[in-house]
């Protein structure tokens, strides 16, 4: 790259991963432009109004642990946005709700037999002692699960969670994904042992919406529903094809799944390079957002040990965040991964509530359909990879076929799993590497 030339970046998709390179680029004085899809940026954290206030279409907390989320709030200067608290977490199982937020809740869990209750507290322990992740790569999440509880403990407790989580490709994933959820857990706990976790008030968007403007502050152009259909290298250069328009610049960063990086390149790259893009598989997520002028119970996040239940989990947002945010009204969030083919994703609005109500209503008896004043249906095609064994061997790099090109992608994520800290620490890492390409 001439030094006479200034360093020009485009950044497909407006998520926390691009925003964060972006803004570690900005902050250097290269031109970026965003280019999102969507009407709203965000990605996974997009929004929709409620009784005047932000809510996320998916459900969000992050743990106190999460370091790389709370740098980028302090730097932004938004620490009074922060809430943490300790938040309730049960288990519906054989029709009954258990407690599980503290050591003692765990003593207390009468499905399992004593014995298998201090296994259960000693997984977590063991589980949290393992620093070499790459020793459970060979392994699958059901047969180290097995290894450290034993059989009961898993199928009580675990089996029903990955099922749920995972459903048909359950058994395909690896040790690593679970692991990283428990040591994740236990270390975001108060002195009692609780779990505290956090949460920006106006909604995840609206700590976007502030590094959206700190961006444009810094020079960078932030372009909504501009959909990129083909990225072309031409010469040292690449050509970007949007419904927005025709660009051409020194880098691209991508972020979106890897399927959709392949349909950008395929008039050009390899097939086995395409091939690789779309060896690793996505759930989608259906997400049933219910406003209530009643409150279910006083957990904020039920796992649902049942196996004849349709969704993971019953996530009852203001028993964290509060419903006088809220005008009042109690929101809970109903969630099911699933494949895309499947006819539950298929479903609207209305059809989803008819379907999930009877299953609500024979869990919270108490629950009438009156309590219901407004419900809605959020879809996530490329919510979730399925991380199998040795998925270390499936990711691909983050340098692209052809110089310029740059994979930043959550499927890249690893050993830890997709969510915001990881991706503001992912994108802020490649922001800051090509920062010094570009420089030199």
């Amino acid at each position: 790259m001439s030094l006479n030339i200034q360093p020009t970046v485009a950044i497909i998709g407006g998520g926390f991963t691009g925003l964060a390179a972006a803004y570690e680029l900005t902050k250097q004085g290269i031109v970026v432009t965003v280019h999102e899809g969507e009407a709203e940026i965000g990605g996974l954290a997009s929004a929709f109004d409620v009784q005047g206030e932000k809510l996320d279409r998916f459900y969000h907390h992050w743990f106190t642990n999460d370091q790389h989320v709370m740098q980028l709030i302090d730097e932004l200067d938004l620490n009074d946005k922060v809430s943490i608290n300790p938040t309730n977490t049960g288990v519906y199982y054989a029709n009954n709700f258990f407690q599980l937020s503290t050591p003692w809740d765990l003593l207390n869990f009468t499905p399992l037999p004593f014995l298998d209750r201090i296994r259960l507290g000693l997984l977590a322990l063991r589980a949290r002692r393992v620093k070499n992740w790459q020793e459970l790569e060979d392994k699958t999440a059901a047969e180290w699960l097995k290894e450290l509880g034993g059989e009961t403990v898993y199928r009580i407790v675990w089996e029903p969670l990955l099922t749920g989580k995972f459903g048909p490709v359950a058994e395909q994933i690896s040790a690593v994904w679970f692991w990283n959820k428990l040591k994740l857990r236990g270390g975001s706990r108060g002195k009692g042992g609780e779990e505290r976790l956090a949460y920006f008030r106006g909604g995840f968007v609206a700590l976007a919406e502030a590094l959206v403007k700190r961006i444009q502050v810094q020079g960078g152009e932030i372009i909504t529903s501009s959909k990129v259909s083909a990225l072309r290298p031409i010469e040292n250069r690449w050509q970007i094809s949007a419904s927005t328009g025709e660009s051409t610049v020194n880098h691209v960063i991508v972020t979106t799944a890897l399927p959709i990086v392949a349909d950008m390149i395929q008039g050009w790259a390899s097939t086995d390079y395409l091939a690789s893009l779309r060896r690793i598989t996505y759930l989608a997520n259906v997400c049933l957002v219910l406003q209530l002028k009643q409150s279910l119970s006083d957990t904020y996040w039920l796992n649902i040990n049942d196996p004849g239940f349709p969704f993971v989990g019953v996530i009852e947002h203001t028993n964290f965040a509060g419903s006088e945010n809220y005008a009042g009204r109690h929101i809970v969030y109903l969630s099911k991964y699933l494949p895309h083919t499947d006819a539950l994703y298929q479903m609207n609005a209305d059809e989803m509530l008819d379907y999930a109500l009877p299953y609500l209503q024979e869990m919270f008896p108490a629950l009438q359909r009156d309590w219901i004043l407004a419900h809605h249906l959020w879809k996530a095609r490329w919510s979730q990879p399925v991380v199998e064994k040795h998925y270390s061997r499936l990711i691909p790099a983050e340098q692209g076929p052809k110089p310029g090109l740059h994979l930043c992608t959550m499927a890249q994520i690893y050993p830890e799993d997709r969510g915001t800290n990881y991706a503001i620490r992912e994108g802020r890492s490649i922001g800051k590497r090509l920062t010094e390409k570009a420089i030199l």
